[in-house]
């Protein structure tokens, strides 16, 4: 399936996560699993299994969401989803982040009409990647069942974290009751200006936190046992039938969550890499 070249593209200001992607060991084996759990539909239909040379965009609605390629694209060949933030200069914005403290992993390169990507790690060693746009600008399909929901980032020092974001993607950061909050000035801006009109008037009630609108994830202290890192979280329309879902297809449910805004499963698919599922479930009246 294409985009409707009639409906206007999200698009992403710099500093904003944008896109997420995962390597795989067995690409055929992920589109499988993704498909029947998350609902994707896939350009070029399934990948062989084998085909570590894939880069497989996934799409709901004809919409782009996420992309499954191989292991040998990936860094250090270890099953993982990865989480790109836009810039509008990838060289300039390698040269920056390098000076804030970043290490690099692979440098930018040009995929082409897409555009310009490259890999880092913070100082944490938590790794993300980099986007210089081009014809495609990042994910469309967002925040609906079976769509990208955010990504958060998974520290062992979370003000040191806070520190190196602010200066790399000027990120500011917001501590409440439930968590951290990262915030990217102006994105509510243009959130409302393109493709969500309606967003302030959405988010006007007493529960939602101030200047939730420019909200472009979440920092948590890691786990006992867990590395940093940038983790996943997945929309679906219902967190139990999602975890049915997955163990029927081969993943590994790890942990489910109750809050008063969401109900979430941990989840290790098929191939090693883990991402959350979210149902959102918000208290009544809002």
């Amino acid at each position: 399936m294409t985009e409707d070249a009639g409906v206007q593209k999200r698009t992403y200001p710099a500093g904003v996560p944008c896109w997420v992607d995962s390597q795989q060991p067995y690409v055929g084996a992920a589109l499988e699993f993704y498909g029947g759990l998350l609902g994707w539909e896939y350009d070029g239909g399934a990948a062989p299994p084998a085909d570590t040379g894939s880069y497989v965009v996934a799409r709901l609605g004809g919409q782009e969401t996420a992309a499954i390629t191989g292991l040998g694209a990936g860094p250090h060949g270890v099953p993982a989803w990865n989480t790109y933030i836009a810039v509008d200069d990838a060289e300039a914005a390698v040269r920056h982040l390098l000076s804030a403290g970043a290490t690099l992993k692979s440098a930018p390169a040009d995929t082409g009409a897409g555009g310009v990507r490259a890999s880092l790690a913070d100082p944490e060693g938590a790794e993300f990647r980099i986007w210089q746009p081009g014809e495609r600008p990042g994910a469309q399909a967002v925040n609906l069942p079976g769509g990208w929901n955010f990504s958060d980032l998974h520290t062992a020092d979370t003000d040191a974290a806070a520190d190196f974001y602010g200066r790399a993607f000027g990120w500011e950061f917001d501590r409440l009751d439930f968590g951290i909050m990262i915030r990217r000035p102006g994105y509510g801006d243009h959130l409302e200006a393109t493709v969500d009109p309606d967003i302030r008037t959405r988010q006007s009630g007493d529960l939602v936190p101030g200047g939730f609108a420019d909200a472009v994830g979440w920092l948590a202290p890691v786990a006992p046992g867990e590395r940093p890192h940038w983790h996943v979280t997945f929309t679906v329309a219902d967190r139990d039938r999602a975890v049915q879902e997955a163990e029927r297809l081969g993943g590994r449910v790890l942990g489910q969550d109750d809050t008063m805004w969401t109900r979430t499963a941990l989840v290790r698919d098929p191939g090693g890499a883990v991402f959350t599922a979210s149902q959102f479930t918000p208290p009544s009246g809002f």
